[in-house]
């Protein structure tokens, strides 16, 4: 009896947690919708098209401006996912004349379906929902020259196989600071327009599932760690971009960046799916640090490897006031890598810096070649056109063939061990001018430890290598806010990297972390290669040498057997993953997918 009186109260006040969070949820969407909607002149888009439309804000306007933006479509995908927000928030809004000009540009306009996975989800979803839309429809109405039926089935066909690979070896883009929007649009308008149930279920699915990923692994509103693709912005101001956006859309933390970002409202005009309050719980409520560990894909691999997909395995470890984040390092995913870092916890993200890591800033054509098929005499400048930082000496955005990584809880080693001849033969550290008591127990020349704070965090790395200070130099795509930060920069070609944290009620001072780390034993090797053995402040001895597996207290670490999500929190593999916190659970099952893949 007293066993179901508890259990009654407890599914009381879940009721009553239920109903809060969805106000306040539904509070934030309704900024974001109004912000985006109130703009008027020559900000008016389709996405204020759209969340005019959404919010019934019906106006003359709204067509005319459609009519005028129809006039010369371009954007390619990127022009299909916000038409169709428009094209299903009209209900019956719109002129005539509008709704037949949103028709016939997908006969007239051949938007380019991308070479990218984000790039195909946009295509295929949008495709999926145009060729529904206009049912019976010949190839001759349709830029593709196919029927609409035949759209519609190969668009599914997309659809399910990349829901099914996600599930089964995991997302080739990855926990992306940016992209992450990207994915959760298209499943937010499967889930809200798709008029085959079925299609719709999975969708929610696929949002619980990549929602749940992202959540576990929130310092705050900062999505730290390992990304497959980030910006040169958002690597030294984790706090600011669309993954951030959506940490406090869906959960209330941090803060929004100016204008709410694009792809969360395209998110909101669709089915604005609130997820489950296990996953607001998971990203919101932290006690005890945990780790969490994740096997990912390489993006596909055209030359120089038998692996279309190699494993990415990643590892986190969430803290208080402090998350940090690795891969296993390599090329993994070109030109916008970012392999580790301690990302700190902050109040108010807005022009902070709460990121500390090491990169080896690689550029070349083994890279392009490996994922990319363009001309090898053009692909540098090419690649540098649009992402301006790839092939700079001082970048912070980068994969490395010559970084390896390993990492145990919150204890970082990365080791690099850069060939003669390699373009850019050093390291970069990023210092930023957001850290507090630094201290340098060595010099340049005679390398010490490092010790600092930020936030909550006390942080002690290590350069293995020689080193000398240079401030930032000033480029268009810095973020304004790196301005008076430092870059560590380390010329040797046999080089690493240590980091070690705690949290700041762990030493009341930043004399007694020092001491605690000092007193620890710590041997490196450089030559012939990058080898370094030491004791953590966890009570771990752990031994990183190049092109070996990590041996922690004399046993070998490896991945090989690892499932999709390891850790106290989200588990899964192979189609299904349980989240389970704070007394509730979610089982996402998408197993049948299968069936419909082979079909």
């Amino acid at each position: 009896m007293l066993v179901a009186l508890g259990l009654a109260a407890c599914s009381g006040l879940w009721a009553q947690d239920e109903a809060g969070l969805e106000r306040e949820f539904r509070a934030r969407a309704r900024t974001v919708l109004e912000a985006h909607a109130s703009r008027r002149g020559a900000a008016v888009g389709y996405n204020t098209i759209a969340a005019a439309l959404h919010l019934k804000q019906n106006a003359p306007w709204l067509s005319e401006r459609t009519i005028e933006m129809l006039r010369d479509p371009w954007g390619d995908m990127f022009w299909q996912f916000p038409v169709i927000a428009v094209m299903y928030n009209d209900r019956g809004q719109l002129t005539p004349e509008a709704r037949r000009r949103l028709r016939d540009a997908w006969r007239t306009y051949m938007p380019y379906r991308g070479d990218t996975e984000n790039h195909w989800l946009l295509y295929y979803t949008s495709l999926y929902l145009a060729a529904q839309l206009y049912p019976n429809e010949p190839g001759s109405s349709w830029f593709t020259g196919k029927s609409s039926e035949e759209n519609l089935s190969e668009a599914r066909e997309y659809l399910y196989s990349w829901m099914d690979l996600t599930v089964t070896k995991g997302q080739g883009e990855y926990d992306c600071t940016h992209y992450i929007g990207v994915y959760l649009l298209p499943l937010s308008y499967l889930a809200e327009w798709s008029q085959d149930p079925v299609m719709r279920q999975r969708a929610v699915k696929m949002l619980q599932w990549l929602i749940a990923d992202f959540a576990v692994e929130l310092t705050g509103g900062a999505f730290g760690g390992s990304h497959s693709r980030t910006d040169d912005s958002a690597v030294l101001e984790p706090g600011v971009n669309v993954a951030a956006d959506l940490a406090w859309l869906f959960f209330g933390l941090g803060k929004p960046s100016a204008g709410y970002g694009g792809y969360p409202l395209y998110y909101l005009t669709a089915s604005a799916y609130r997820p489950p309050t296990v996953l607001h719980t998971l990203a919101t409520e932290r006690g005890t640090p945990y780790v969490h560990r994740e096997r990912k894909r390489t993006r596909n691999r055209w030359r120089f490897t038998d692996e279309k997909h190699a494993p990415v395995y990643r590892t986190a470890y969430i803290s208080r006031s402090y998350g940090v984040g690795s891969d296993q390092g390599g090329l993994l995913q070109p030109v916008q890598q970012h392999s580790w870092d301690l990302t700190w916890k902050v109040d108010d993200p807005a022009g902070v810096n709460n990121t500390i890591f090491s990169t080896h800033p690689y550029s070349g054509l083994y890279e392009l070649q490996m994922y990319f098929t363009m001309h090898p005499d053009y692909a540098v400048e090419a690649v540098a056109r649009s992402k301006r930082s790839y092939d700079s000496a001082d970048k912070f955005l980068s994969g490395s063939p010559d970084e390896q990584i390993h990492q145990d809880l919150d204890t970082v080693v990365a080791l690099y061990n850069i060939p003669e001849g390699t373009r850019f033969p050093h390291i970069n550290g990023f210092f930023s001018k957001d850290l507090r008591e630094l201290t340098e127990t060595g010099t340049g020349e005679r390398p010490g430890w490092i010790f600092a704070r930020g936030g909550g965090a006390w942080i002690a790395y290590r350069p293995l290598a020689p080193y000398e200070w240079r401030s930032l130099e000033p480029h268009a795509w810095m973020p304004a806010s790196s301005a008076g930060g430092r870059r560590l920069y380390s010329p040797h070609l046999r080089n690493g990297t240590v980091l070690m944290a705690a949290e700041q009620d762990e030493y009341p001072t930043l004399a007694a972390f020092r001491s605690a780390v000092e007193a620890l034993p710590l041997e490196v090797t450089l030559d012939p290669a990058p080898a370094v053995k030491l004791r953590t402040l966890r009570g771990h001895v752990l031994e990183a040498r190049w092109n070996e597996p990590l041996r922690v207290d004399g046993r070998a670490v490896t991945r090989e057997n690892a499932r999709l999500f390891e850790g106290p929190f989200v588990n899964g593999d192979a189609r299904k993953m349980t989240i389970r916190h704070a007394g509730r659970e979610l089982v996402v099952d998408l197993s049948d997918l299968a069936a419909d893949v082979r079909r």
